[in-house]
């Protein structure tokens, strides 16, 4: 179960950018958590984060490998917490996907650092993290 949920459902096995992928893979689960009340979002947001942390640690160990290019959860998370004060808008959203993606594939400081500061699952995490509130500053902006 942890490996399903660490691929994505899947959408990490993709041979062509398993993060985009992911990211994709994340946005009807996004529309569903943007459905919930705020009071029921966040907790859960934080729960599937330090889930995030545990699976994505595990799976990495299991596979030797400190930050597997298939492990995708953490893409997932990090664009839930993007769009998390987005209005329900394609242009918005595709917006949203765009920024994550350039910051989580340029990564700018700290998010190179966190990938070395931290390790384990945590590490696998955070790093994504840093990039959706860089992608969220700038929508925040725009």
């Amino acid at each position: 179960m942890d490996g399903l949920l660490a691929f994505g459902f899947g959408s990490g096995l993709s041979r062509y950018a398993p993060g985009t992928m992911g990211t994709l893979a994340a946005v009807p689960f996004a529309i569903l958590l943007k459905s919930l009340p705020l009071i029921l979002f966040w907790p859960l947001l934080l729960f599937l984060f330090l889930l995030g942390i545990y699976i994505c640690g595990t799976v990495a160990a299991r596979l030797g490998r400190h930050d597997p290019g298939g492990i995708v959860w953490d893409e997932m998370v990090a664009y839930w917490l993007t769009v998390a004060f987005l209005p329900l808008e394609w242009t918005w959203w595709l917006a949203a996907f765009v920024l994550f993606r350039l910051f989580d594939i340029l990564k700018p400081w700290p998010i190179r650092h966190s990938e070395k500061f931290f390790k384990g699952g945590l590490g696998i995490m955070i790093d994504d993290i840093i990039a959706a509130l860089y992608a969220m500053a700038v929508l925040a902006l725009l």
